[in-house]
């Protein structure tokens, strides 16, 4: 991948959007292009974090583990996002396991040390780092609140709603959403089982307030799904 090419996609990034063009094609020049293959592991838990990295293509899975082995999805990455940024808060090791859920995953990633000089001479970069993390944390205290005080299906339509605010497309007065997510996906990301996931989808799908498929899922009335 060329750097224009480099430069076009950290364009499309949030984070970067105020950057001059000249500030862009420098991070470009200090990027590396990495693919990822289906249900592949970018980086796991204890791994020194060396780099943050950007999603440009596909969808990837923020994951730990219980005792018992069972997987819990923290955070689901769309494309346009960054992630892996342990390092920028001087923690030396990853929390995390980072992995690929579609199988054409396409990162840039930058070196870790690199990014945290560019944040200290560029103060525009770091006031949109800044609201990102803000933004990470609200979220991440509303999706708090969701375990502890709602049901299942409560967090499973937050989650549909959320996906759709996040990855998704309108089609008419209807919010179409795109995914390479399993049942077992959503049950890990919403603190529930995929029969209860099934249910739910089902419930709503003969309420006629979604329409689904294994890799698509329509929502009829984004206002009113409940």
């Amino acid at each position: 991948m060329d750097l224009i090419t480099k430069t076009k996609y950290l364009e499309q990034v949030s984070l970067f959007e105020k950057l001059t063009q000249e500030d862009l094609i420098d991070l470009a020049s200090i990027s590396e292009v990495k693919k990822y293959t289906k249900h592949q592991v970018i980086y796991r838990v204890e791994d020194p974090p060396e780099e943050i990295i950007i999603l440009i293509n596909g969808i990837v899975k923020i994951i730990s583990k219980s005792d018992e082995g069972r997987e819990v999805i923290k955070t689901i990455i769309h494309p346009k996002s960054i992630f892996g940024i342990e390092s920028i808060s001087g923690q030396i090791e990853r929390t995390n396991t980072a992995k690929s859920i579609d199988k054409d995953v396409i990162c840039l990633t930058i070196n870790s040390i690199d990014f945290k000089s560019y944040l200290k001479e560029n103060w525009v970069l770091t006031e949109m780092f800044i609201a990102m993390l803000g933004r990470r944390l609200r979220y991440t205290e509303e999706r708090f609140e969701s375990l502890v005080f709602k049901d299942a299906r409560e967090r499973i339509i937050d989650f549909l709603k959320d996906n759709a605010k996040e990855n998704g497309r309108q089609v008419g007065l209807e919010m179409l959403i795109k995914h390479s997510l399993t049942q077992q996906d959503i049950a890990n990301y919403t603190g529930t089982s995929r029969q209860t996931v099934t249910y739910v989808l089902n419930d709503l799908k003969r309420q006629n307030q979604i329409y689904f498929k294994r890799k698509s899922i329509l929502i009829r009335d984004m206002e009113n799904l409940s």
